[in-house]
């Protein structure tokens, strides 16, 4: 039976014709998926994008409170002559934070604010990598969702992308360099990323994405906060505007005494491809 749209067409090699540029669009606009949410796995792409990252930590503190964090981070990539891009990436951080002593009220709030800058090369081969420092700026509405201290460091990333998988590491380092708050920070992360972009699926991808830490100052057993998990995604369009949609979940294998115990984080990440 013929499809409805060859219906009124004169020859049958109109209606093939037409069936081959239904079918061409298709695959172009998987592709074009594929492509985009390879890009979004990338931190050093060359990709204006706007995330809006959500982390709910559930049983923190004392209490087995929970604690909300909504992660506004815009990348914006700029070019640096023939070779070169800077990739800057800044999060600014909505928090709301339980009370953690007795009579303690809840406060909502900015954190500090993350800015980071990695100098990356356009054509780098199998492998692709940047590096760059890393600045925290005492953004913080309240002494207690933030540190307030301006702190200094480095970071460094190196991903490939072989097939339909993206696999990398990111690592940095902040020291406190100046502030007025009680405590100097010596804060490490590692946040390794593996991304499998399901074939023709829409867009579909599975994800494992946790971010590791290790605070330096604090004492031995409450120094590093370790979350294993992952979770799953999707690239595809609200009207003409491309998006990335993701949820994980990830349960701490090790954390402060009063630390989470698990986390669920939820994103929606707005892409504009040049």
């Amino acid at each position: 039976m013929k499809s409805h749209k060859c219906i009124g067409l004169k020859t049958a090699a109109a209606c093939l014709l037409l069936s081959a540029s239904v079918g061409s669009a298709s695959v172009a606009a998987e592709n074009s998926n594929t492509d985009l949410a390879k890009a979004s796995q990338n931190p050093v792409a060359d990709l204006i994008s706007l995330p809006f990252q959500n982390n709910t930590d559930f049983n923190v503190g004392p209490g087995n409170k929970t604690q909300n964090t909504l992660n506004i981070q815009p990348v914006l990539p700029f070019s640096l002559g023939k070779n070169w891009n800077v990739i800057t990436r800044t999060i600014l951080p909505v928090v709301s934070q339980p009370g953690m002593l007795p009579g303690q009220d809840r406060k909502n709030g900015l954190g500090d604010t993350t800015f980071t800058a990695f100098l990356s090369p356009k054509n780098s081969g199998k492998w692709t990598w940047g590096v760059g420092p890393v600045a925290l700026l005492p953004t913080a509405t309240d002494d207690r969702l933030g540190s307030d201290k301006w702190g200094l460091g480095a970071s460094a990333v190196v991903l490939t992308m072989p097939g339909n998988w993206v696999v990398g590491s990111l690592v940095s380092n902040v020291w406190s360099v100046g502030g007025s708050g009680d405590q100097d920070i010596n804060l490490f992360t590692w946040q390794y990323f593996i991304n499998y972009n399901i074939p023709k699926s829409g867009g579909w991808y599975l994800t494992s994405a946790p971010i590791m830490s290790a605070n330096w100052k604090a004492d031995s057993g409450d120094k590093w906060t370790v979350p294993v998990g992952g979770g799953g995604g999707r690239v595809f369009k609200i009207g003409k505007q491309p998006v990335n949609a993701q949820a994980q979940a990830f349960y701490n294998v090790a954390k402060p005494e009063y630390g989470a115990d698990w986390q669920l984080r939820l994103q929606l990440q707005f892409l504009f491809p040049k």
